[in-house]
């Protein structure tokens, strides 16, 4: 008969290889991105918010959108070309509506019927109303929304909480390297994860960074 230490340390193995197994709902997510979610990817019909980080919330469009999928940015009159291709995001792919006004959430809930991943920008918090609404939608079109502010219930909610840059010598030289410290909080309770970008872009879980051709660079948040 097994022991409790046995079949405890069997459910451990379980627990830690689930995440492995093919999930119809998962999206294209990059490998270095894969630690902030359940599940190692982002999931169709969900949300996600991220907070202090502008940077991080487009990189989260980068492998659904290198893969062939379509993808929208509401709300981002900064969006910067440059800093979307170097993170893999293809523009030919990418629905751009940078000044929405009050119609930003309308828009996110009529482009989830066409799109993959929506990224949204809100300045200010949602009425629960409008967030059952849309949060329907998404489930009913298997889209997956990005929160760039405060989203309630989200899968995983992503926190910027420390940002570190190199390449700068005394007074001179470029911004290549740059970490950032994130907080999640999800199912799996509160995890604190490092995340890199050489050059714009997103380094994978080992240090190496996905092919990507070198482009001129905006300086993203």
């Amino acid at each position: 008969m097994a022991s409790v230490a046995t079949v405890h340390t069997l459910q451990q193995r379980i627990t830690e290889m689930q995440p492995l197994r093919l999930d119809d709902r998962a999206l294209p997510t990059h490998p270095g991105l894969r630690q902030l979610f359940p599940g190692g990817a982002l999931k169709k019909g969900a949300s996600y918010a991220v907070q202090g980080s502008q940077q991080l919330a487009l990189s989260m469009l980068s492998a659904a959108s290198a893969s062939g999928e379509w993808c929208g940015v509401i709300g981002c009159p900064t969006f910067s070309a440059e800093a979307a291709t170097s993170l893999g995001i293809a523009l030919e792919r990418l629905i751009l509506i940078p000044a929405p006004g009050a119609d930003a959430l309308a828009l996110s809930g009529t482009l989830s019927e066409i799109l993959t991943v929506v990224l949204l920008m809100l300045p200010t918090r949602p009425s629960h109303r409008d967030v059952e609404r849309i949060s329907a939608r998404l489930r009913e079109h298997g889209t997956a929304l990005i929160v760039a502010g405060d989203w309630p219930h989200p899968e995983s909610s992503l926190r910027v909480t420390a940002s570190r840059w190199r390449g700068l010598g005394t007074g001179y030289g470029l911004l290549e390297e740059r970490e950032i410290s994130v907080r999640t909080q999800d199912r799996r309770g509160i995890s604190e994860h490092t995340v890199r970008f050489t050059g714009g872009r997103i380094q994978g879980p080992a240090g190496a960074t996905a092919a990507q051709p070198r482009l001129p660079r905006a300086v993203p948040q």
